[in-house]
């Protein structure tokens, strides 16, 4: 029976594969839910986890523990320092000009078109310049220990090590979906939506998206993605909080992409 439902569920995604493109949004970007530049820059920096890392007001936080010295960087001083190129290059390379950065998931952004990158961009050098630089990291002995064992690296050896890593480009009704999965989902559930242990020992597993959506109602999952409440309103660690603090700003058009393409990926490799 399950199996039946998942099928049944897989149909209505795979549904949009022989259609054409909706003519509402760039199939290569995010849909562009008002025509304020700003306003789409900041939910962009929503939905990619920007202000969740940096604060609302982009001015770093500090994520420090007894792992180390962790700040995120202040990007109102960053926008101050550098150009719209230098910003570009160091969201999308994972190095700054003196250090590679670290926990910056910029693999996952080299697709980002020039669009949604410069209202990004855009929306970041729009926040009032305050608080201040904070200082580089420092690592304690479990981070250099999985350092040394190539368990946790920079984010400029994460760019190099997935350079080639990617989702299959499916039909082109599927091309939004895996633009934004790629961009959102893959930093979780890793680029081939698999999943997989955490990273450090202790916290949750990262189930197989693959597994996972087609055996959704298409109903359920966008509930999923507006509230973070799952079927039979059940509450899912981390992916909870994660939907309500970003994947609620997707359009439902986007929802219906990213279901659809993960749907469609999963029948193509199951």
């Amino acid at each position: 029976m399950m199996r039946a439902a998942a099928f049944a569920a897989a149909a209505l995604f795979l549904a949009g594969c022989s259609a054409s493109v909706p003519q509402s949004g760039d199939a290569t970007s995010f849909d562009r839910a008002t025509q304020d530049n700003l306003a789409h820059g900041e939910r962009i920096a929503t939905v990619l986890g920007c202000l969740d890392c940096h604060g609302a007001d982009l001015a770093g936080r500090d994520h420090s523990d007894e792992l180390g010295t962790l700040w995120t960087a202040n990007l109102t001083r960053s926008a101050a320092m550098h150009s719209d190129e230098e910003l570009r290059v160091m969201i999308v390379t994972g190095r700054r000009p003196d250090r590679d950065l670290w926990d910056m998931p910029s693999h996952l952004f080299g697709h980002l078109s020039a669009g949604d990158m410069a209202s990004l961009i855009a929306f970041i050098r729009s926040k009032p310049t305050t608080g201040e630089v904070h200082p580089p990291p420092t690592f304690g002995p479990e981070l250099r220990a999985m350092m040394t064992k190539g368990e946790w690296t920079s984010s400029r050896q994460q760019v190099e090590q997935q350079a080639k890593v990617t989702l299959p480009d499916l039909c082109k009704a599927h091309a939004q979906g895996r633009y934004i999965v790629q961009a959102t989902c893959a930093e979780c559930h890793g680029k081939d939506l698999r999943g997989g242990p955490p990273p450090f020992p202790g916290d949750p597993p990262r189930p197989d998206l693959t597994m996972m959506v087609p055996a959704c109602e298409p109903v359920d999952f966008a509930t999923l993605m507006r509230t973070g409440k799952a079927a039979g309103d059940r509450e899912l660690v981390m992916m909870s909080a994660v939907a309500r603090d970003r994947f609620a700003h997707f359009t439902p058009q986007e929802v219906e992409a990213v279901g659809s393409y993960i749907a469609a990926l999963a029948q193509r490799e199951p």
